[in-house]
C-alpha cells in the first residue's frame, strides 16, 4: 500500500510491511494465493508531501520569483536490530538520509537550519512516538547548493511487533484442494487482518512542515 500523507496534526498514514527473509520470518506463499515476507523490523519511508520543503523570502509569497531556498530528502537508508537474540529486547531501527538544498541568492555565506521528524506509526493509524531534529546546511559565499546528512532512530516493542503463534499458523497453513477454506485468503479474515495490522509498525521521516508549507507541497 502506498504511504499517504496524514501525519501532521495528529493525522495517519497507510499500512506497509517490510523485512529481510531469515529463519523465523513469515513467508506466505503456496496455497494461500499471495507472497509476502514479514519480520519485526518496521518499514521505513517518507510520507507524501513531506520529502521536500520550500522557503520563501516573504511569508505570504507563493510565486516562483519569491522562492528563497528549496531542500529535499534523498538517499534514505536504514539498519534494524530486530532483537532476535533476546526476545525481551526492543527492536531498534536507525534511519539516515541526505538533504540536498539550493538557494536563489548566492551572495554571502549562509546557514539554513531545517526541522525534520522521525515518527513511529502503528497499524497505519496510531502515532506511537515522534521526535523532531534539525539538519543544518552551510552555503559558502557564491555557492548555490549545499548538502548535509541527518539521522534518527526509533525503538519498537518486539512483542507488539510479533504475531502470535495462532495467527502465524493460520496465515502459513497449507491448504489442499477440497478443503472448505482452500480458496480463502487468511488475510481477508477480520481477526487475522486486525492482528497483522496491530503488529505492523513503520518508521517515517520527513521535514517538519507548517500548515502553509504542507498545503504548498500538496497543491503545487
Amino acid at each position: 500500500m502506498t504511504v499517504r500523507t496524514r501525519l501532521f496534526c495528529a493525522a495517519a498514514l497507510a499500512l506497509a510491511l517490510a523485512g529481510c527473509k531469515s529463519k523465523g520470518d513469515i513467508v506466505v506463499e503456496e496455497g494461500v494465493g499471495i507472497t509476502a515476507i514479514r519480520t519485526a523490523c518496521p518499514a521505513v519511508g517518507i510520507p507524501d508531501y513531506t520529502g521536500d520543503v520550500t522557503l520563501f523570502r516573504t511569508p505570504d509569497a507563493r510565486d516562483a520569483a519569491s522562492i528563497d531556498v528549496t531542500a529535499a530528502i534523498t538517499n534514505l537508508r536504514t539498519q534494524c536490530d530486530d532483537g532476535r537474540k533476546n526476545v525481551s529486547a526492543k527492536v531498534y531501527a536507525s534511519v539516515g538520509f541526505d538533504v540536498l538544498a539550493r538557494r536563489t541568492d548566492v551572495r554571502g555565506a549562509r546557514t539554513v537550519s531545517l526541522p525534520y521528524f522521525v515518527t513511529v506509526l502503528r497499524g497505519g493509524r496510531a502515532v506511537v512516538s515522534k521526535r523532531v531534529g534539525t539538519v543544518t546546511l552551510n552555503f559558502a559565499d557564491g555557492q548555490e547548493r549545499a548538502q548535509a546528512r541527518a539521522q534518527g532512530g526509533a525503538y519498537i516493542d518486539r512483542a507488539e511487533a510479533t504475531l502470535s503463534e495462532e495467527i502465524r499458523r493460520r496465515i502459513t497453513r497449507k491448504r489442499k484442494a477440497g478443503d472448505t477454506d482452500a480458496a480463502i485468503d487468511p488475510l481477508t479474515e477480520p481477526d487475522v487482518r486486525a492482528a497483522v495490522q496491530r503488529a505492523t509498525f513503520e518508521v517515517l521521516v520527513g521535514f517538519q512542515l507548517d500548515q502553509n508549507q504542507l498545503a504548498y507541497n500538496a497543491t503545487r
